[in-house]
């Protein structure tokens, strides 16, 4: 008796007690290293990432938990929006690549159109 106690109360604390949804959790950060606290989510919600590129210079990266998440993407003349949603526990880790990198291909068109500038000139 005491063994089949002992193999139940093992059974009960092996059991998963229904764990929730866990998403990553920011607000209008501009690097995705900054949206790495994680959150439980409620019944009936999905992991949301909402990222806005802005004249294609940084990105504004949202993400957290929304029980009515629709994928979307808007394109406007200053840049776009894209939103995108899952829902398998911490499944919204990717965003935008950080602003570094944004302001390294901004830099690196700025000198490729000096030097060809100044090349003209010679």
């Amino acid at each position: 008796m005491k063994a089949f106690l002992v193999l139940l109360l093992g059974t009960v604390l092996c059991l998963d007690s229904g764990s929730s949804l866990q998403c990553y959790s920011c607000t209008s950060q501009l690097s995705n290293s900054k949206c790495q606290t994680k959150v439980d989510c409620k019944e009936g919600e999905q992991c949301k990432t909402d990222v806005i590129r802005v004249v294609g210079l940084f990105n504004i990266i949202s993400k957290g938990c929304d029980s009515s998440c629709e994928a979307s993407y808007q394109d406007f003349s200053v840049g776009n929006r894209n939103i995108s949603c899952c829902s398998t526990s911490l499944c919204n880790v990717n965003a935008a690549g950080s602003v570094r990198s944004s302001y390294g291909l901004a830099a690196g068109i700025a000198a490729s159109l000096l030097w060809i500038s100044l090349s003209n000139r010679l």
